[in-house]
């Protein structure tokens, strides 16, 4: 029995990057541990209900139901807000945790602040990562070139002078990239599945512990209407949902196959006026409770965001990926390459082709073969459990194996 210590997480107001640690908290808490989690205040609620106590602190970032156009197009546009919000944050988390200082850390990848506070304290810390981390070879393969010409501009080489500022102000001497791309320790929450070149990830540093969901009886229910044959959700996750014209292709794609009945979350930024004359079967909801849906469905048209494919993979669902942004595209191709998806570009996804994959995927029987290898892949990475021995194993003085046994 681990004696009780004191826990903060810390993260930022995404939903994509607080639900997936969510469950993990739920159990340090379940074990005793004293947990605080450093959060804007929209998410307390969802963090109190853990057992953890909320840090409220201000942030820059676009808010969590923000329109996507909020975040820019670029590069550059989508990783400065993560640096302004660290370094504004940074002080009020000083200040919160002044006469509270705690014994281990625990912090989503984008919260910067975060790893600075962990090394100022002289305590251990621990990444958990809601998507795919680098693999050995990562930076030739992608990060240069991806980084080639903005760092060539005057506003790249500013961001990088910024940061590494900052972090020198702060007594780290990393660079900005491995500072944010390398934690010295990582709790992978993703099945190893949808990690690609999963072979070449160095296993010292990173565990892959699954996917930690819960039962998420808080969200509510779904119950499937009687006489539908196929239930197909259609969902773009929580940012990416300003897509009218997709929602009516998905519509027109569906909406009149005998039998079918379509589930279609549009988000807060759509009006079900903008979709038109919509078919009876077609049930458009801005939010639905995802994992209920998803336990009857017989497909699901996903964005490819990391917690809505694992989600699909874990209800064993056949997905139709439509990736919007940033990981989803690889997140697509690994559905795909794992023989339970198909990838189709945001470009092609009218409703003749929506059609033509969403058929060639319900009651294939090597479909079906596939998600259940991958489930029974996921059952044994040990989710939540799991994710909290190793936890556990990493603080002050109680440091044990890494490769702890789970059942």
């Amino acid at each position: 029995m681990t004696a009780p210590a004191h826990i903060a997480m810390f993260s930022v107001a995404a939903h994509g990057h607080v639900n997936p640690s969510l469950e993990v908290i739920r159990e340090l808490v379940a074990r005793g541990h004293r947990v605080t989690y450093a959060i804007p205040p929209v998410f307390a609620g969802k963090v109190a209900a853990t057992g953890a106590r909320p840090v409220p602190y201000t942030s820059t970032l676009p808010g969590p139901d923000a329109d996507p156009e909020a975040w820019g197009t670029t590069l550059l546009d989508n990783v400065e807000p993560f640096l302004d919000n660290a370094v504004q944050a940074l002080p009020q988390l000083v200040e919160a945790y002044a006469d509270d200082v705690p014994d281990l850390v625990l912090y989503d990848i984008t919260s910067y602040a975060a790893r600075v506070l962990a090394h100022r304290w002289g305590v251990p810390a621990i990444s958990l990562s809601p998507n795919l981390v680098a693999w050995e070879g990562y930076e030739e393969e992608v990060a240069e070139p991806m980084w080639a010409e903005p760092r060539k501009t005057e506003r790249g080489r500013a961001y990088y002078a910024r940061f590494t500022a900052w972090l020198a102000e702060n007594g780290i001497s990393q660079d900005p990239d491995s500072f944010a791309g390398h934690p010295a320790r990582s709790l992978v929450l993703i099945p190893k599945a949808l990690q690609p070149h999963a072979d070449r990830v160095d296993e010292r540093v990173y565990t892959f512990v699954g996917a930690c969901q819960g039962d998420r009886a808080d969200q509510g229910d779904w119950q499937r209407p009687a006489g539908a044959e196929k239930v197909v959700l259609v969902s773009l996750g929580s940012a990416f949902t300003k897509q009218p014209a997709f929602y009516r292709e998905c519509a027109r794609a569906f909406g009149d196959l005998p039998g079918w009945h379509v589930v279609l979350q549009v988000g807060r930024h759509v009006t079900r006026a903008e979709l038109g004359d919509v078919p009876a079967r077609v049930e458009v909801r801005d939010w639905v409770p995802q994992l209920a849906v998803l336990r009857q469905a017989d497909l699901f048209v996903t964005h490819a965001g990391a917690g809505g494919s694992q989600e699909g993979l874990a209800t064993g669902t056949p997905m139709v990926a439509v990736p919007q942004a940033v990981d989803q595209f690889g997140n697509a191709d690994m559905l795909q390459k794992l023989g339970v998806a198909r990838h189709l570009p945001a470009e092609e996804a009218t409703a003749d082709r929506l059609r033509e994959a969403a058929l060639a995927l319900v009651d294939d029987p090597e479909v079906a073969r596939r998600l259940k290898e991958v489930q029974a892949e996921m059952a044994q990475e040990g989710g939540t459990r799991r994710a909290a021995d190793l936890i556990e194993a990493e603080l002050p003085g109680r440091r044990r194996s890494r490769d702890l046994p789970f059942g």
